[in-house]
């Protein structure tokens, strides 16, 4: 794809990965995904923001082909899929500058092994004129790494934004069409890899509140003419509180521990708490990790292997204790065939998450009516601590 014009002497470059499925080998990627880098043509300096995926590099130098000059690389973030053609990009403009954090400096040279003559290091708020066109950088640690740093076009009032408020989507639309199918790739997305920082977060939009922002353009997905849009989501995801909602990651091998999910399910819709059960043997993972930005409640179903939970359960609860998410109860249920430590192995792998443990319902074998009581009470103690805390 060539490079495309966004306003005048602004340009957006890059690539669309149509078929790309897996992220960082552990990210789904259902709609593809877009790597985006960005020029800028002032009347004195030209700057170059971020680069492109390591394979896409012979695309991203054919749109390079028409640039006549590059004074500077501004490096927003050191991870691969924004960096990995900087030293590319500067054998072809060996006069260019590398512009970034004092953080991201080390890691871009641990990473690329870029030499030290071409970096320029800048403070948090510092100005870089080009001209008629003046960037304003912005240090925005934990989004998602400790280097980052996101660029205010001040006469534009353009943030480009790199990983914050991205999305995970290929398209061939320059700018955001359907907030309906955006604001469900980037609430993915933030689970994903901002969920962890969240109070970062939250002070680093405080951060761009100071500024009068009319796009922003972000390192992966489609550019926002409507920026309002994706900051309050932001807002919702980083500051909002709980929602009447359960996640119930399961699995089950015989069936018992199906027959205790069913059961929970319908005990709690019937009290008014909405459900999100998803089958650890066939879910989409990052589905998962989009629930758990709204949930009060998660509940694990499992059954005892070989002494302990299922390695798919084990999983979801490592995601979980990973991903840090807002929920303030926890609790466990499954069958076991003789005995196990199914209980204490997941509560040790929680040590990231404040919640307070609801009492886990376990049942050796089929589950009678003693299971079905006690499911249905633990139904009833869920709903009551949801209205108690005004979740809704």
């Amino acid at each position: 794809m060539l490079r495309r014009k966004i306003k005048d002497n602004i340009y957006w470059m890059g690539s669309v990965d149509w078929d790309s499925r897996l992220f960082d080998s552990l990210v789904p990627l259902p709609d593809g995904t877009s790597y985006n880098a960005y020029l800028i043509e002032g009347s004195e300096k030209t700057a170059l923001l971020d680069s492109d995926e390591p394979h896409m590099v012979k695309e991203f130098m054919e749109q390079l082909e028409s640039v006549s000059k590059i004074d500077y690389i501004i490096s927003q973030h050191a991870e691969q899929d924004h960096s990995g053609i900087i030293l590319q990009v500067l054998e072809k403009f060996p006069e260019a500058k590398l512009v970034c954090t004092p953080k991201a400096k080390g890691m871009l040279t641990d990473l690329l092994m870029i030499p030290e003559d071409y970096f320029v290091t800048v403070a948090d708020g510092e100005k870089l004129s080009l001209g008629d066109k003046t960037l304003t950088f912005i240090h925005t640690p934990w989004v998602h790494w400790p280097e980052t740093m996101v660029s205010y076009l001040e006469e534009d009032k353009i943030l480009f934004s790199c990983d914050f408020f991205g999305s995970h989507i290929a398209s061939s639309d320059l700018f955001v069409t359907d907030e309906g199918r955006v604001y469900e790739a980037a609430k993915r997305y933030f689970a994903e890899i901002m969920m962890p920082f969240r109070k970062v977060i939250q002070k680093n939009l405080e951060k761009l509140a100071a500024y009068e922002i009319e796009m922003i353009a972000p390192g992966h997905g489609q550019i926002f003419q409507r920026p309002k849009f994706i900051i309050d989501a932001y807002q919702e995801w980083a500051l909002g509180a709980p929602k009447n909602t359960v996640v119930l990651p399961h699995v089950t091998m015989h069936h018992s521990t199906q027959l205790m999910v069913d059961h929970l399910v319908t005990a709690l819709v019937e009290r008014g708490v909405r459900v999100e059960p998803f089958n650890l043997a066939v879910t989409d993972i990052g589905k998962l990790a989009m629930s758990l930005v709204d949930a009060a409640t998660i509940v694990v179903a499992t059954p005892t292997v070989l002494a302990g939970p299922h390695p798919y359960a084990a999983y979801a609860t490592f995601l979980a204790n990973a991903l840090r998410p807002n929920a303030k109860f926890l609790s466990i249920i499954g069958s076991y065939g003789w005995g196990g430590k199914t209980v204490e192995t997941l509560a040790g792998m929680i040590p990231n998450l404040k919640v307070e443990v609801i009492d886990p319902v376990l049942c050796k074998g089929v589950p009678r009516q003693d299971t079905y009581l006690a499911l249905t009470n633990m139904a009833e103690v869920i709903a009551e601590k949801h209205k108690e805390n005004g979740y809704v």
